[in-house]
């Protein structure tokens, strides 16, 4: 027995020997290590050993806290993927309609315009695998278009006024994935920047934005960060670094076991006067949150939205020896004036952590700023114009614009929900790309003319009964000109581009309509930093 336990502890010893190398060992960690040991070795049945540490470790962290987690190996390749800024594939961006591979559009100079592949083309085929009337996931898909560069992809195509299929050869190289959505003149001196995650090309497709957006007269900045989740630290304090001055401080980062770290604006601003005003909404989050919380609290623009997400916990990765990885929260973010990003929780309770936007909409929070209650604990004074600022999670804007529900209905929820308003738009702009366009050449002439007419309405309408969604006339009324609007937003999107998409779009959010007023509005927008 003593020599059986001898041989337990020594390989115990073995698995633990690269952390112990690196950090003491506390009793629960060597417990942890002879319970694995002990099952490998002696436990009656065989087990899928690897399986067994993946199980605990995930069930370890989750009582941790709400972001620290594990990723197998191949979750760790697709989550690094939109945030490096590029990929290698065929490059096209598509959408599935109807069991049928759909091309939105082709990447400018990309391996598919390259060969003459088109909007509204739909792929049936990869390397002679059917991919349409087969149910095959996207994720599947994805897999087979793309490789790597230099490799060949061959695709069938069946394309509208052509009877056969057409055969494509795509050498496959790499692809671009862009964080700019859109980047247009509002009018003469007003300039919109919209970004939709903080990656690797961020800062260097702002700047270009922001160069272009100069050459054409902007003078004061719109930053849209709604529902922008985050990303990279670096692309957040470099971003950041453009709209203050040098030395002021940006974020810093402090854990039990992490000393307090500072990241520093630079002299190098592409932006650092002219009004600027930052749009976020409660899917703003880390990145998103730590340039708007330098911003506000240097009272350097004005923040225009709903209370941010409140994500800042700093997560540190630690790769493992198969590739997999544990993300570890090893600190917390603070804004310059000390407030914490982080909104609360309970350690181990991933369920209330996970409905707090569901809470915040039944506490009326978006609706009404009044209902969202501070104790004098949590107010802070800004650095500049000692504006009084809040923490205790996310951050709090300057102008508070509720969630607008007059239009929505159940109705209305549910047939985009179920994603009727985007496949009849794709339907619509397929059919008649060819005079859509002629008639309306430029996105100018379509959001000026172009009308969703009552015909096209009662298809929608039949289109989401076929799907099984209930019709009720008085939601649908009250919803009718909402899904007008969505539906030409949609097929904007089809026929322009994603920029475009936006421009109609913005026309109709209420947020950017009260950003666009307070920054044309000299006295409203110095009232709010408190500069008159």
């Amino acid at each position: 027995m003593k020599k059986t336990l001898f041989i337990v502890i020594g390989c115990m010893s073995l698995v633990v020997s690269g952390v112990s190398a690196q950090f003491s060992m506390s009793e629960g960690t060597r417990k942890l290590a002879t319970t694995m040991t002990l099952i490998e070795r002696m436990y009656v049945d065989k087990v899928d050993d690897e399986k067994l540490a993946d199980d605990a470790i995930v069930s370890i962290l989750k009582e941790l806290d709400p972001h620290s987690s594990y990723l197998s190996a191949d979750a760790v390749a697709e989550m690094n993927e939109p945030l490096e800024g590029n990929f290698d594939g065929i490059g096209i961006s598509f959408n599935m309609m109807n069991d049928t591979l759909y091309v939105i559009e082709t990447i400018a100079d990309g391996p598919s315009e390259r060969v003459g592949v088109l909007p509204g083309d739909r792929i049936i085929a990869v390397n002679d695998t059917a991919i349409a009337g087969v149910n095959m996931s996207t994720k599947d898909i994805m897999k087979r278009l793309r490789g790597p560069k230099g490799t060949t992809v061959h695709v069938k195509i069946l394309r509208r006024s052509v009877n056969d299929v057409i055969d494509f050869r795509i050498v496959r190289d790499k692809i671009p994935i862009y964080s700019l959505d859109a980047s247009y003149m509002i009018d003469k001196t007003t300039g919109y920047i919209r970004l939709s995650r903080f990656g690797a090309t961020t800062v260097d497709e702002f700047r270009e934005a922001l160069i272009k957006l100069k050459e054409n007269g902007l003078q004061n900045l719109i930053l849209d960060l709604e529902s922008n989740g985050g990303g990279y630290l670096t692309a957040a304090t470099e971003l950041a670094d453009e709209f203050l001055g040098k030395d002021k401080l940006v974020v810093y980062m402090e854990g039990a076991h992490q000393k307090r770290s500072s990241d520093v604006a630079t002299e190098k601003g592409m932006f650092e006067s002219g009004k600027l005003v930052i749009l976020v909404d409660e899917g703003s989050a880390s990145a998103s949150e730590i340039v708007s919380g330098a911003v506000q609290d240097w009272d350097r623009g004005v923040i225009i939205g709903r209370r941010t997400f409140g994500k800042g916990l700093v997560q540190r990765q630690f790769p493992l020896s198969d590739g997999s990885m544990i993300r570890l929260t090893v600190a917390r973010y603070y804004t310059p004036t000390g407030r914490c990003i982080q909104k609360p929780y309970v350690n181990g309770d991933q369920d209330s952590y996970n409905k707090d936007l569901i809470d915040r909409y039944n506490r009326g929070e978006m609706m009404n700023a009044d209902s969202i209650h501070f104790p004098d604990s949590l107010k802070y004074k800004t650095l500049v114009n000692d504006r009084i600022v809040y923490g205790g999670g996310g951050i709090m804007p300057d102008y508070f614009v509720p969630l607008d529900t007059a239009e929505y209905t159940d109705y209305s929820g549910r047939v985009n929900a179920m994603g009727i308003i985007y496949r009849f738009a794709l339907n619509e702009v397929d059919t008649h790309r060819k005079v859509l366009l002629k008639k309306y050449p430029t996105v100018e002439k379509y959001k000026k003319e172009y009308q969703v007419s009552e015909e096209q309405l009662e298809e929608l309408i039949k289109q989401a009964t076929e799907a099984k969604i209930e019709f009720k006339e008085d939601q649908y009324e009250r919803s009718k000109e909402l899904l007008r609007r969505r539906i030409k937003m949609s097929m904007a999107r089809d026929l322009y581009s994603i920029s475009d998409y936006f421009q109609l779009a913005n026309d109709e959010s209420e947020i950017f309509r009260k950003g666009l007023e307070i920054i044309r509005d000299d006295k409203q927008y110095f009232r709010l930093l408190k500069q008159e």
